[in-house]
């Protein structure tokens, strides 16, 4: 007998039952089999997705198009694992600069198909191209004026014929030993539907900032969208002393304002240097007699700047750059007097690291 337990799997390996039973009951042949069955999913979807990127031609950029001529949104519908993907991607195009949903087919033969407007264009997915549900809804999306793309793998499939754009994501075989799974087709319907949305993407000049906007719950939202006059602290909360100040006086004002640091002004409130707190313990190993002596003494010239309108992940890195933990905030870049100051720590509280 030479059949054995890894031939269901398509894994043609001339060992006798037996000895496929004693790797099975070892566990070896388990773990053989499962590294082996993984390899060759990845592989089969690896190059279905190469010969989709050598399929892509025109009709990408006939989808663009008539995505970025339309007056409406993009809806894209599908059923099953296909619906799955669609929703995906659906997500992909919003969170970048287009405005989509995800559409239930069989909910839209009930009722739904009324969010589809004249002006918008429908992206109907089916490996087949000849899912029944999504086939019912392509009437109504053509009495409505919506334009119509079609994701599938089958280009003679009533779906790619009634299609305005045709868009090909068949492969040569599914990563399912059965042939049944979806899994190889929708890897390549996802990956087309990345393209499209990248495409669109580039297209339309999106930038990070853009997107930003869409995610300002996000750590790069937050990153993008949060400035530095968003987070400092202003008015009373301002650490500054006059450079004639005793530092027995400038002591107190340190620890008021809770920040381990103080500036140091001159005429007109000019800034002239900082004061930490690590530089009044450097100090007061020479002594006490530090206390009686002014502030503009002991401080630090040209402490390090930053403008208010500056993000404040910029603000970050130029603490880390430094190494220090609080800047003091202007205006402009010819700005001499302080408007804020920004501690390390009010960055990270707002989630930017």
């Amino acid at each position: 007998m030479t059949g054995c337990y890894f031939c269901r799997f398509g894994i043609y390996w001339p060992v006798t039952l037996a000895v496929s039973a004693w790797l099975y009951y070892c566990g070896t042949g388990i773990e053989f089999m499962s590294i082996d069955v993984a390899r060759r999913v990845i592989a089969i979807e690896a190059e279905a997705l190469s010969a989709l990127a050598e399929r892509i031609d025109r009709r990408m950029d006939q989808a663009v198009d008539l995505i970025l001529k339309s007056s409406g949104r993009v809806i894209v519908s599908g059923m099953g694992k296909s619906g799955l993907i669609g929703q995906k991607i659906a997500s992909t195009m919003a969170s970048t600069g287009t405005p989509a949903f995800f559409l239930h087919p069989a909910e839209g033969i009930h009722g739904d198909l009324g969010m589809i407007m004249t002006g918008d264009v429908v992206i109907a997915i089916s490996n087949s191209g000849e899912t029944e549900e999504v086939l019912r809804i392509l009437p109504v999306i053509k009495r409505l004026g919506a334009s119509l793309i079609a994701m599938s793998g089958n280009e003679s499939s009533n779906l790619a014929r009634s299609s305005d754009v045709f868009l090909d994501v068949s492969v040569r075989e599914e990563a399912c030993p059965l042939g049944l799974a979806p899994t190889a087709s929708t890897t390549a319907t996802l990956a087309m539907g990345d393209a499209l949305a990248v495409a669109l993407l580039v297209k339309r000049g999106f930038r990070a900032e853009d997107f930003a906007i869409f995610h300002p719950g996000g750590s790069l939202g937050k990153k993008l969208l949060l400035r530095v006059e968003d987070l400092m602290h202003t008015g009373d909360a301002l650490p500054l002393v006059d450079q004639q100040m005793l530092m027995k006086d400038a002591l107190f004002v340190i620890t008021a304002k809770g920040l381990g640091i103080t500036g140091v002004t001159g005429a007109e409130g000019a800034l002239q240097g900082v004061i930490t707190d690590g530089d009044l313990r450097r100090a007061l190993e020479g002594g006490y007699d530090i206390l009686g002596r002014r502030a503009g003494e002991l401080m630090r010239p040209d402490p390090k700047r930053i403008r208010r309108a500056e993000l404040a992940a910029a603000a970050l890195q130029l603490m880390e750059r430094h190494s220090i933990t609080s800047l003091f905030v202007f205006d402009d870049d010819h700005a001499v007097c302080p408007c804020g100051i920004i501690h390390l720590h009010d960055i990270l509280r707002a989630g930017i690291a």
